[in-house]
């Protein structure tokens, strides 16, 4: 079993329009995660495309730029046990139309353009520290005892 770590994840300007901040946490705490930042924003360009600089040869480049700035969205970090590869799981594929159902893009997207929320790669082991710090001061982030945690782990 891999050790607590942090993951970034972002509800995206779609997700927040239509109202689905609460479920969304409340689906990651349901499950045992803890919150230890959490900030409503306006993504503006540098940042934007700072975060998605990855892409940034790719021709769909400016579209995620232009989308993720047109409105607010919630950015957070998630705390727990495989923290990043649980919060992907449920988020469900890139692809809300290949998302099952019980995933968060399964019950709440419809396009691959609109899918609803972002979450750090786990497959791409700096991509957490990476985004974190993009969005986050290290004095925005809190360590707090969840006092759950001995019914959550052995």
């Amino acid at each position: 079993m891999s050790e607590h770590e942090r993951t970034f994840v972002m509800v995206k300007p779609d997700g927040v329009q239509r109202g689905l901040i609460g479920d969304i946490v409340s689906r990651f705490e349901d499950r045992g995660l803890k919150m230890v930042g959490g900030k409503f924003m306006q993504i503006d360009q540098e940042l934007a495309e700072e975060h998605y600089g990855e892409h940034a040869d790719k021709p769909f480049f400016d579209g995620l730029v232009d989308f993720i700035t047109s409105g607010p969205v919630f950015a957070m970090v998630w705390e727990g046990q495989d923290a990043t590869r649980q919060v992907r799981n449920m988020m469900g594929e890139t692809d809300p139309a290949e998302s099952a159902p019980g995933t968060i893009r399964g019950d709440y997207g419809l396009d691959l353009g609109r899918n609803v929320i972002h979450g750090s790669d786990h497959e791409d082991e700096g991509a957490n520290e990476r985004e974190i710090e993009l969005f986050f001061d290290e004095d925005e982030l809190v360590d707090w005892d969840q006092i759950d945690s001995s019914w959550l782990y052995e």
